[in-house]
């Protein structure tokens, strides 16, 4: 139940507040707090503050807690994770990619030319929502509705097809007529991602932060400006651009196959119905991509303004078009009948290279821009040389046509009853070439990639044995064993892989490259998947090219339920959540300022609740606060506490462990958390301490050059006894990532940040720190 804290109108002197912020993964208030009896002071089941039963009403007897200060643990897990159905959310993995590239620009004075990097970005993103919707339109419009329905050879034995069939020769035979019937699949996808954005929009990210008296000085970092985790309008304007392009895209799949009949055997009714929606089509389309570009993210104030009266109408328009190329095509037309495939293979082949020639304009930008850093700027091992946003955008281009090519070849291959769509025999003509060749070269990436790890592997067992002399000295007093000091050795050169994701990224983008460019290649030259180019080769080659193919489908269908799989244990496993709980978090952290259909941005509730709990706690108590973070959590602390008022930024102190602001977020966002972003954040504050250690994969020192010394405290001895003593008498684990309030440097630091905060006046008690539920 809920109750209200009365502390009464008595004077008390204020308490200082510890206020832990969990890492990936999660954990229970009970876990964090070390107390089964734990109340919720503020929040929901989904993100809360929580207590210890016994400090509930602390505020009111601050007398009793003179020596430490009062705990509290902010549980966000949720936010990130619930029911295995949201795993679900890994199958738009491509957008989330693409999201990242937005906010990895390189930092800059030339802000035209930052626009035009974030422009390029929201085209990309758009371009991706566009290659999704054709690829389900593709499935059920092309290789279900006309290719499988038209042919008696495929239809003949699926019982749930045979009313559309062509030889049943019923209503729903005619050839538009089942193209509007499976139009149905494209369009409910649009309307599940428009309402899955709607729906976490309002559920998550709606949240205002506070508001500050007066507009920010000039010079404020992006994170401390009111409106950077508040982009309503922006996501609301790409929302609808987003969905009025996919809607778009099922029309036009509708009324290209009805047109290039009417061209040829149709009358002039028809014809000038068809152009006409074609040319609204066009303006439509032409109105998206203006809305995508103008949708820039104001942050320097909250952004409540209505949508231009362009982009209101978009979806109307939209809809009202999809509606007459349905009307259009399931027109009567006698004698039209479905023969090869749609007209689309050359729209799938120009999307590809137009994301291609995004890239490459994205890559120009990155590099003008990297070109001219501001002058505090320190390339403090800069990821990919400021190339990160391209490589990552290509690579999540890269996936989006795997995965598109992979499941259109499998829907042919499940079709076609075992035999290989396009070859001699097969009822089915299949998916458009460059769909197959882009499936087709999933067994050539994965060849890669286990030559790159393992390349990796040889890498990490040279740097294992280099490692165990320096292990022996850091254990000097002691007997050494050999399997002791290789475990210890190993755990330190694991942890130091991640430092080579860039490279790794940087190769398997140069393959997706190549092999893409290939794929556009082969179908443009060949004019037809593999095993149709490979038919006048050797058998040696036939074999290889029809292997290719249908392997590569398969592994896509198998990569599909893997993927799920995965992201449904992940959800529940907190051991799985720990391994791949990283890169979900680090993706899902930002605000979705390029691609509306991304997951949901969970830091838009944390980084207000984490704020707003310091500035009113704060003001009502005159108290101090030590916002202690974790791994991801140490992110959001001190996101948090960028947004707060100097006044109040004063009377709080940054500790955090695990920490990956430099060694993650400064490299591959350097624009938001480079190291004179970190600086000005540590000069803001002064009182900042960050435990590391060399073992950690994923945390490691801010290194704040001249500052290094006051923040970084480590690297911490992990594990603590090499061997058994006295002080251990049993084996001490190697903790890595976790653990560290179990270090006793975790208290000393604890102890020395309240000790620097300035003391805090007598203030009359406020009543009342929050609402407690137990």
């Amino acid at each position: 139940m809920a109750t209200e804290l009365d502390t009464g109108p008595h004077t008390t002197s204020p308490l200082a507040l510890e206020l832990l912020v969990h890492g990936v993964g999660g954990t229970t208030p009970e876990q964090m707090l070390g107390d089964p009896r734990t109340v919720r002071l503020a929040g929901d089941d989904t993100a809360g503050i929580h207590r210890r039963a016994c400090d509930a009403d602390a505020e009111a007897h601050p007398e009793q807690r003179r020596d430490e200060p009062v705990q509290e643990a902010y549980c966000w897990s949720n936010l990130t994770s619930g029911n295995g159905s949201r795993a679900l959310w890994l199958l738009l993995l491509p957008f989330m990619i693409t999201n990242l590239a937005h906010w990895m620009r390189p930092p800059t004075l030339r802000t035209r030319l930052a626009r035009g990097y974030e422009v390029i970005v929201r085209l990309l993103a758009l371009t991706l929502t566009v290659l999704l919707v054709a690829a389900v339109s593709e499935v059920a419009l092309d290789i279900v509705g006309w290719q499988c329905a038209g042919r008696a050879g495929c239809a003949r034995d699926k019982t749930w097809l045979g009313f559309a069939a062509a030889g049943h020769h019923g209503w729903w035979s005619q050839p538009g007529r089942r193209l509007a019937l499976a139009a149905a699949a494209p369009v409910s996808l649009t309307a599940v991602l428009w309402w899955l954005s709607h729906r976490t929009w309002y559920a998550y990210e709606s949240q205002r932060p506070a508001v500050r008296p007066g507009p920010p000085p000039p010079g404020t970092p992006p994170l401390a400006l009111p409106g950077f985790w508040y982009g309503r309008r922006s996501v609301a304007r790409l929302r609808t651009a987003h969905t009025a392009a996919g809607l778009l895209t099922v029309t036009t799949a509708l009324c290209v196959p009805a047109l290039t009949f009417d061209t040829g055997h149709g009358g002039t009714a028809l014809r000038a119905a068809g152009w006409t929606i074609v040319a609204a089509l066009s303006a439509l389309a032409v109105t998206a991509a203006g809305a995508v570009c103008g949708a820039d993210r104001k942050l320097r104030g909250l952004d409540d303004t209505p949508d231009p009266r362009t982009t209101r109408v978009l979806l109307g328009g939209s809809t009202g078009i999809l509606l007459a190329a349905v009307l259009y095509g399931g027109w009567n037309r006698p004698g039209w009948a479905s023969g090869g495939r749609l007209p689309s293979a050359q729209a799938f082949s120009a999307l590809t290279v137009c994301q291609g020639a995004l890239v490459a304009a994205l890559a120009v930008c990155a590099v003008l821009l990297h070109r001219a850093p501001p002058p505090d700027f320190e390339d403090c091992g800069l990821a990919l040389r400021g190339l990160a946003g391209p490589a990552v955008a290509l690579l999540g281009c890269a996936l989006g046509g795997v995965l598109t090519g992979g499941v259109a070849q499998r829907t042919a291959d499940w079709l076609d009853g075992g035999r290989t769509p396009g070859s001699h025999g097969s009822p089915l003509v299949g998916p458009p070439a460059v769909l197959t060749w882009e499936a087709s070269v999933i067994p050539a990436v994965l060849a890669l990639l286990a030559l790159g790890g393992a390349a990796l592997a040889a890498r990490l067992r040279r740097r294992e044995h280099a490692l165990r002399h320096e292990v022996e000295q850091m254990y000097p007093h002691e007997e050494h064993h050999a399997s002791r000091t290789r475990q210890i050795a190993r755990a330190i050169a694991r942890a130091g892989l991640t430092d080579s994701a860039p490279m790794l990224i940087a190769v398997v983008c140069a393959a997706a490259f190549a092999l893409g460019a290939g794929a556009v290649a082969g179908a443009w030259q060949g004019g037809g998947p593999p095993v149709q180019v490979a038919e006048g080769a050797p058998p040696v080659l036939r074999a290889l090219a029809a292997g290719a193919q249908s392997l590569g489908s398969w592994l896509v269908g198998a990569g599909v339920v893997a993927l799920v799989a995965l992201g449904r244990r992940a959800y529940r496993d907190p051991s799985a959540r720990r391994t791949v709980g990283i890169l979900w978090d680090v993706g899902t952290f930002w605000p979705r300022a390029a691609h509306p259909f991304a997951p949901p941005c969970y830091a838009e509730r944390a980084v207000p609740d984490l704020s707003w709990r310091m500035a009113s706690w704060t003001q009502a108590t005159g108290g101090r606060i030590i916002i202690s973070g974790h791994s991801q959590g140490s992110v959001l602390a001190a996101a948090a506490v960028w947004q707060l008022d100097p006044a109040v930024r004063g009377r709080v102190a940054l500790l955090t462990y695990g920490c990956p602001l430099a060694r993650l977020y400064g490299r591959w966002f350097p624009a938001h958390f480079g190291t004179a972003r970190l600086r000005d954040l540590h000069d803001d504050m002064h009182i900042w301490s960050n435990l590391w250690r060399r073992t950690d994969p994923i945390g490691g020192p801010v290194a704040l050059g001249d500052h290094a010394s006051e923040v970084d405290c480590g690297p911490l001895l992990d594990p603590a006894a090499y061997g058994r003593s006295t002080a251990h008498p049993l084996p001490e684990p190697v903790l890595g990532h976790s653990d560290f309030q179990a270090d006793p440097a975790f208290a000393e630091q604890r102890a020395l940040l309240l000790a620097r905060l300035p003391e805090a006046k007598s203030v009359p008690a406020q009543g009342s720190s929050g609402r407690s539920s137990g």
